[in-house]
C-alpha cells in the first residue's frame, strides 16, 4: 500500500524521535520507522547500558578500597547476572519510554520494519510504500571487524553482544585500545575477570595526547590489566576451548589465550541495505553518508543525521544535528555543523574529558600559545576522594587569550569541562575564567587556578 507523508524520519535513535515528534507538532504528517529498537544505539547498546555497568564496576572498585577509607566491607564479588538485570531494566524503561512518545504522538505514524529507497522520494518498508517529499536518515552504526585475521573462525564478543553475558568470563582479551574496547575493559577487570588489552598502536587511547595516553596506562596498571601495544600483526586462532590472539610484539608473549575475545576495532554504518542507489544518495568509501554543513545530503530533500553521516560519532553531536535541522526547517535559522566546539569523555574510571583542540593540534599550528596544567595530586578534591589519577590541562592562543582546548582527566572531570566548553561559545578569553570564583571544593575550583599560571608552549 502506498502512503504519503510530509516527511519520512528511518531510525529512532538520538536525533530521530525529536525530529519526528518537533514535526508532528508543527503540522506535518510524520512517518516513523524503526526496525527494530527503540532509542538507537545509545540507550540499547551504548551509552545506557554501558554507564550503567561502569556504575557497578565503580561500586565493586570502592568496596574492594573500602580499607582506604577505614571502612571494612570483606570480600567482594560480582554478580554479572544481577548487574545485567539491573542494565535491562535501565534499559527497558528508555525503549519503552521513546516508542510509546512516538506512538503517542498526534501526526506521527509509527512503522516497524527496514526501510529502503525505492526513488528519491519513495521507500519501502514492508508491503508499504512510503513517499515524502522530505526524508530523514538516524541509522546509526554497529560494530566492524576490518583486518583481523581468523575472525571467523574464533566465537568472539563485540559491544553488542558482551552486554548479555551472565557468566564472567576468566579471562577477556580486548582487541582495540580505543573509547569502546577501554570501557570494558576496566569494567571486567572490576568485576573480577583477567584482563588483557591489545592494540596495533604504540599507546592505548591513540586519538588522545601522549600524557593522557600514559596516564590511562598508569590506571590500568595499578588495576592489573595487562597491556600489548604495539601488535603489529594481531591475529586470532582457536587454542582448545580458549581462544589465541597472535601479537607479534615487540615485548612479551607472541600469544595471548583468553576464555572470550572482545573485538572493539572501530563501526561502520548502517547504510548498507538502505539502497541508496536507487536515490543516487552519494556516499564516502567508508559507507558513510555524504552531507554539507546543514546535513542536506546530494537529493534534495533528504537529510543524513548521527553516525550514519560520518560528522560526529557520539550521542551529544547525533542530538545536535537534530537541533540543526530542526530549527533550520521550522525556525528558518542558519545553524551549522561546523558551529559546534568538538568535545567528548571517555569513560574509564576516572573519566576523561576533551573539549577543542588537543595539545598536538596546538603545536601543529606554528602560532605562539600558552599551556596550564594541573597534576589531581594538587587538587583537593581528588585527594579527599581518594580519586588522585590525572590532570587539568588548559591551552591558550598567547595573542588573542582564546582558549584552543583543554583535558580535564580525573573524578568528576566529565562534568567540570562544561565550564571550559560554555566560556568557549561564548568567545570569551581566558581571564574571564580565571578571575571567576568556583565553589568549594570541587575540581573545577582549579581551572582558573590553571589558567593564571599559564606558560609559553615550547
Amino acid at each position: 500500500m502506498k502512503r504519503t507523508f510530509d516527511a519520512i524520519v528511518v531510525g529512532a535513535g538520538q536525533a530521530g524521535p525529536s525530529l519526528a515528534v518537533d514535526l508532528a507538532n508543527a503540522g506535518w504528517n510524520v512517518a516513523m520507522v524503526e526496525r527494530k529498537l527503540f532509542g538507537g544505539t545509545c540507550v540499547n547498546t551504548g551509552c545506557t547500558p554501558t554507564k550503567a555497568m561502569v556504575a557497578s564496576a565503580h561500586a565493586a572498585h570502592l568496596a574492594r578500597r573500602a580499607g582506604d577509607f577505614g571502612i571494612q566491607a570483606g570480600q567482594v564479588t560480582a554478580d554479572l547476572r544481577a548487574i545485567k538485570a539491573r542494565k535491562d531494566s535501565i534499559v527497558l524503561k528508555s525503549r519503552t519510554g521513546v516508542e510509546s512518545w512516538l506512538r503517542g504522538t498526534k501526526n506521527c505514524t509509527v512503522f516497524t520494519g527496514t526501510a529502503s529507497f525505492e526513488s528519491p522520494a519513495v521507500m519501502r518498508v514492508g508491503d508499504d510504500l512510503l513517499e515524502a517529499p522530505h526524508i530523514f536518515l538516524n541509522v546509526g552504526a554497529r560494530p566492524a571487524f576490518p583486518g583481523i585475521a581468523g575472525a571467523d573462525s574464533v566465537p568472539f564478543l563485540t559491544s553488542t553482544t558482551i552486554l548479555d553475558l551472565e557468566q564472567l568470563p576468566e579471562h577477556l582479551v580486548v582487541i582495540g585500545a580505543g573509547y569502546v574496547g577501554l570501557e570494558f575493559a576496566q569494567m571486567f577487570r572490576r568485576f573480577g575477570s583477567q584482563v588483557t588489552v591489545v592494540d596495533k598502536n604504540a599507546r592505548l587511547a591513540p586519538g588522545e595526547d601522549e600524557d593522557a595516553s600514559r596516564t590511562i596506562r598508569e590506571i590500568f596498571e595499578s588495576e592489573n590489566i595487562q597491556i600489548r601495544v604495539g601488535a603489529t600483526c594481531i591475529h586470532v586462532e582457536p587454542s582448545g576451548e580458549q581462544v589465541s590472539a597472535g601479537l607479534d610484539c615487540n615485548e612479551g608473549a607472541p600469544h595471548v589465550v583468553g576464555s572470550h575475545l572482545l573485538m572493539a576495532v572501530g563501526r561502520t554504518p548502517n547504510t548498507d541495505d538502505l539502497n541508496l542507489a536507487a536515490a543516487e544518495i552519494d556516499v564516502d568509501e567508508h559507507g558513510y553518508i555524504r552531507v554539507d554543513d546543514q546535513l542536506r545530503t546530494s537529493v534534495p530533500g533528504v537529510f543524513a543525521l548521527g553516525d550514519c553521516n560520518g560528522r560526529g560519532a557520539f550521542t551529544h553531536t547525533s542530538y545536535n544535528d537534530y537541533e540543526i535541522v530542526a530549527a533550520n526547517l521550522l525556525k528558518n535559522e542558519n545553524r551549522r555543523v561546523s558551529d559546534r566546539i568538538p568535545v567528548h569523555a571517555l569513560f574509564i574510571d576516572p573519566p576523561l574529558a576533551h573539549v577543542g583542540m588537543s595539545e598536538a593540534e596546538v603545536r601543529g599550528r606554528s602560532k605562539p600559545a600558552l599551556i596550564g596544567i594541573r597534576p589531581m595530586t594538587k587538587v583537593s578534591r581528588a585527594i579527599e576522594k581518594g580519586e588522585t589519577f590525572g590532570f587539568i590541562k588548559i591551552l591558550v592562543d598567547a595573542e588573542s587569550h582564546q582558549i584552543l582546548g583543554a583535558t580535564v582527566f580525573g573524578t568528576g572531570g566529565d562534568e567540570a569541562i562544561h565550564c571550559i566548553l560554555t566560556a568557549m561559545y561564548a568567545r570569551q578569553p581566558a581571564p574571564l575564567l580565571a578571575h571567576s570564583v568556583h565553589i568549594h571544593p570541587t575540581v573545577a575550583e582549579l581551572i582558573p587556578t590553571v589558567l593564571e599560571n599559564l606558560k609559553p608552549l615550547e
